[in-house]
This record gives C-alpha cells, structure tokens and sequence, in this order.
C-alpha cells in the first residue's frame, strides 16, 4: 500500500495519470462491472443511490482476497483514470442539472441561507479538521464534501489541488457514509421536530451531501418536500465553481510563495500539495481549472432553454454513469486497515461535521420559513 500511495502521489503531482492506453483497460472494465453493478443495486432497492453503491463496491473489490491483487496491480492505472478524467468529465455534465430561473426561484431569502450554511459547514469543518490533526488535505475535502454536494465536491476539489488519491478515497468513503445514514435518521426526525413537508424538504435539501441521497431522503415526505429539496440542493451545487476556483488560488499562491523561498513547504492544508509540485517541477494551476468552466457553460446552457427535456435526461443519465465509475475508482483506493491510524479522528470528524451542517441548516430553514 505504501508503494501504491507513492506512485498516486506522484502521478498527482507530475498531473499525469499512470499507464499507457492499453494499461488501463482492465481498470476501465473493472469500473464498468461495478457500475453496472451499482446500477443492479439501485434497481433492486432504489432507496440506495447508485453512487453510493458505487462507493461501498469499489472498497468492497479493494479487500476481496480474491479482487485484491488485481485492483492494486493491473487494474490499478485504468482505476486511477476513471477516478479523475471521468470524475471531471461528471462535474461539467453535472452543470446541466441547474438554471440560474432555478436559483432565483428559490428567493434571495433562501439563498442567502444556503450561502450561510455552506460557509459555515466548509470553514467549520476545514478548522476542526486540522485541529484534529488529519493528514494531507483530508479536512479540505471532507469540508467540501460536506459543504456543496458530496463525493462530487470532492472530486473537484481534489483534481483542483492535485490532492493524494487516498486522501480523496478516505473523504469520499467517509462523506458516503454520513450521506447513508441521512437518509434513514432524517425522516424519523421530521414528526419530533414539527416539520412541515415543505420546511423538511429544504432542510433535506440544505444538510445532504449528495444528489441522489437528497433525493432518496426527501421522497420519503412527498413530492412536495422532495421539489423543495432538489430546489435546495441545487443552489449549493451551484456553489461548486466558486468553491474550486477559491481552493485553486489558494494552492496557487502558497505554491509561488513556496517557490519563492525556496523552502519547498507551505502552511495549511495544502501545504503537501504546494510543495510536492514545486519539487516535480513547479507546475502552475490554471486561475479557474478547466472543467469548472465546463460546469459553469453548462449552466449557462441549461438557462438558455434550448435544450430538450430528453436531450437533459440523457446527460444527466450519462453523467450518472461517469460519477459511477469515478467513485468505484475512488472506493477501490480505500484502505481500511491503513485507516485504523486515523480512523477515529476521521469518525469524529465526520459526527461533528453532520452535526454542523444539520444544526446550522435547521436553524435557517426555521428562520426563513417563519
């Protein structure tokens, strides 16, 4: 495993991926069979969402005696590849999901409580991250995780910051299973609480990380909550650019002011990341990475209104299919026994997150629908 993380650290870094074209076939197959699988899941009990389906597959492959060998030997570069080029490739076709008629629906009232929450759920968590003393950029992207849209958030983050692909798979498995348990404490709270259909759908909407657990929570409500949810939710996916081009000028800066003193180190946590890549060569972030303004056209695109309803129902199936895939890879690079050193960190983290996240956006959902 120590030989695994230091070759993923080091294509990371060099922003090259591992193996040739024909290399990464087997992982490439290996993802489509969990994909399909996740999708057979899904179909069965369509309360799981694919994604997290596709999750909990690729750690389960990465200890199977008999997978175990092949997804950390051969399968390793094509895993590798769908994990990032189609993670990127998910996030832009991921924009087609949202229109700015959508944002300015909700009301500047909503909106501005969507914003407050996920910056506070982001600094909160990022803080109490590196207070606990979690390595590499594990607080960063578990704070973005939890803040914007789950393993989606995470994966841009990480392509962003060029973060270690253990770091990305260790937050990705964590914010999965919060995401899980969402969707089976949060409707047993919603009598307890007094919560209309309505005001549980925007809670819903503001405290779930991911897409399709949002969905698989809200509908227990209704249609009504489960229309003010993806409303919600929406908003914070929207958030998502702002999110990875501030993340990227950041890194960038503290990468120059590394360079700059020549001491190959920065501070926070992308103090890794900065100064592995000045030592592979210095090479410097776009301003705004490129798949962000891809998001950001698709946007565009869906408010123009000229894109059918079935042209955006195929995208958006598709784009399921590439998350899929690049969260199978993302799975299959967990180690749970290397987790161990920092697991209970990580467990606390995560509580502490969900319990910020749920507590803020309760709070606000309560404000503004009073």
């Amino acid at each position: 495993m120590a030989l695994l993380r230091e070759r993923t650290a080091t294509s990371s870094r060099s922003g090259s991926l591992p193996g040739s074209a024909p290399a990464r076939l087997p992982g490439l197959a290996l993802a489509v069979l969990g994909v399909a699988l996740a999708w057979s899941a899904h179909q069965l009990v369509p309360d799981i969402p694919m994604l997290t389906a596709a999750v909990v597959l690729g750690i389960v492959a990465a200890h199977l005696p008999v997978a175990r060998s092949i997804v950390r030997g051969a399968a390793r570069p094509g895993l590798s590849y769908a994990a990032k080029r189609l993670m990127r490739v998910g996030i832009v076709l991921l924009g087609l999901k949202l229109s700015l008629d959508d944002v300015l629906g909700l009301g500047w009232a909503t909106v501005t409580m969507v914003l407050g929450v996920v910056t506070a759920t982001f600094l909160g968590t990022w803080w109490l991250g590196r207070r606990m003393g979690l390595p590499g950029d594990q607080p960063l992207l578990i704070a973005a995780g939890y803040s914007i849209c789950g393993a989606s958030a995470i994966g841009a983050v990480s392509e962003a910051t060029e973060s270690d692909e253990c770091d990305a798979a260790t937050s990705v498995a964590l914010v999965t299973l919060c995401g899980t348990l969402a969707i089976a404490v949060l409707p047993l709270l919603q009598q307890p609480l007094g919560l209309s259909d309505a005001e549980f759908g925007r809670w819903v909407g503001a405290s779930v990380h991911d897409v399709g657990q949002v969905v698989a929570t809200a509908q227990t409500a209704g249609p009504g909550a489960l229309g003010e949810a993806v409303l919600v939710k929406l908003m914070r996916v929207a958030l998502l650019a702002p999110l990875v081009a501030a993340v990227a000028v950041s890194v960038r800066r503290r990468r120059r002011a590394g360079t700059a003193s020549g001491s190959g180190t920065a501070s926070g946590s992308g103090s890794r990341t900065a100064s592995g890549s000045a030592r592979a060569g210095g090479k410097r972030l776009p301003l705004v990475p490129l798949f962000v303004v891809g998001f950001l056209v698709m946007v565009a695109l869906r408010s123009t209104g000229l894109l059918s309803t079935a042209g955006i129902d195929a995208a958006q199936r598709v784009q399921e299919l590439l998350l899929a895939a690049a969260l199978f890879g993302l799975g299959s690079a967990v180690d749970l026994p290397s987790l161990t050193r920092t697991g209970g960190r990580v467990a606390a983290l995560g509580l502490c997150a969900w319990a910020v996240v749920a507590g803020v956006s309760f709070a606000g959902v309560l404000l503004v629908m009073a």
